[in-house]
């Protein structure tokens, strides 16, 4: 399917319409540009500034489908990946219609591979019913050998533990940013707790002065 011009971008017909034929009707014809002359350049340029707009529109500008608020307040986070994740039809659906929470899930290791265990993607009523929907189902993962080798070594022999993050769009294709983690001592919420409560009294008071 043809997708309509973006911002910034031309039809073949608008070019046409408004360019002007060359003087003294050269080979290059009515209505073409020739290439590296001044209206040429302004096309490239408007046609390459459309497609950055586009392509900000599309990937930069989209609200992730889940954030685990709980990760940050349980475990500090060390490192973070970017995975792939196998998923249904109905699932992808769901995703798209915000149905999803990654904060009871977890991600563990097995067989060399990475699993997503206990996100809850809620099936739409649309879905078909030839089709088995499991909203709990065990998810794999899609990341590189090199990494999963990474973290198969860090969580076996150091000690981590591996959460899920964020469950987010990027070129169409849905990503969980998975986190290398530790867990927290009860000490160490309590000092997290009291950092918020400062950080946010301490923009309730820069707000006040500003007045």
């Amino acid at each position: 399917m043809r997708l309509p011009a973006a911002e910034g971008e031309f039809s073949g017909k608008s070019a046409v319409a408004t360019t002007t034929p060359p003087r003294g009707g050269g080979p290059t014809g009515f209505g073409r540009r020739r290439r590296g002359s001044r209206s040429h350049r302004r096309y490239s340029d408007r046609l390459l500034l459309g497609r950055l707009r586009r392509d900000v529109n599309t990937k930069d500008t989209l609200p992730p489908i889940a954030v685990n608020r709980k990760a940050r307040f349980d475990y500090f986070i060390e490192e973070r990946y970017e995975a792939g994740i196998s998923l249904m039809g109905w699932e992808v659906k769901s995703m798209r219609a915000g149905k999803a929470q990654i904060a009871e899930g977890y991600v563990y290791l097995k067989d060399g591979e990475a699993y997503l265990f206990g996100a809850h993607l809620n099936p739409l009523n649309s879905a078909s019913t030839h089709v088995e929907t499991d909203p709990t189902r065990t998810r794999k993962l899609l990341l590189k050998r090199r990494e999963l080798d990474h973290l198969i070594g860090a969580v076996e022999r150091r000690g981590y533990t591996l959460v899920p993050l964020r469950l987010y769009w990027k070129e169409g294709r849905a990503k969980l940013e998975i986190g290398l983690a530790k867990g927290k001592k009860q000490h160490d919420k309590r000092a997290a707790d009291k950092d918020r409560d400062w950080q946010r009294d301490k923009g309730r008071i820069m707000k006040a002065s500003r007045r």
